[in-house]
């Protein structure tokens, strides 16, 4: 019995590891789809999960070409295989980018025009809206944990006192994270909105 009570708060803490990891994977899955909404300036994470069709197979651009920012609003897109240009080029017309690809024959260079105010404002909402399914998805990986610590302290693998704690543990993780997930947002839309 006694090596079972030692063994009970390492799954407490192991419980609480796996989900705070949970928790950071969140807050970098809003860094990740952020990248990829525009805003002035020119930058990889844009296209580089669009998916080509590369012989059949959807396969992110990035894997197809390298990407490169040589000015502010330019985007060069230089495919390994030249074949690939036309098929790269249809992949950018159809996406919601809103950019038409100019492609020379070897290269697609992308330029990014000038953001209007009513673009700016609907980005702006769509980083809101982005920000706010990760703080849920946050909240629901928090539910998750405090669920096994209340049946863990159910069966007497821990303390009423230990299931407490591990719960407040992962309310202030929860908190500290969104407020992560907030200043990041804050940073995308400050982006969004420079001139």
């Amino acid at each position: 019995m006694a090596s079972t009570e030692r063994d009970a708060p390492q799954d407490a803490a192991q419980l609480l590891a796996a989900g705070e990891g949970r928790m950071h994977k969140t807050v970098e899955a809003l860094q990740h789809d952020l990248a990829a909404i525009r805003t002035g300036r020119a930058h990889p994470a844009l296209v580089e999960h669009l998916r080509v069709a590369y012989y059949g197979t959807p396969t992110p651009l990035n894997q197809l070409a390298s990407i490169s920012v040589p000015e502010a609003r330019v985007l060069v897109i230089q495919p390994w295989d030249r074949s690939m240009l036309s098929e790269i080029e249809k992949t950018i017309q159809r996406s919601d980018l809103g950019i038409t690809p100019n492609n020379d024959g070897s290269l697609i260079r992308l330029v990014l025009p000038l953001l209007s105010e009513e673009r700016r404002r609907e980005l702006v909402r769509q980083v809101k809206r982005k920000v706010e399914e990760h703080k849920v998805a946050l909240r629901n990986v928090r539910r998750d944990v405090v669920e096994a610590l209340r049946d863990m302290e159910r069966h007497k693998a821990i303390s009423e006192d230990e299931q407490r704690r591990a719960g407040e543990h992962m309310q202030k993780t929860t908190e500290s994270l969104s407020e992560e997930l907030e200043q990041v947002g804050r940073q995308k839309e400050a982006e969004i909105l420079e001139a």
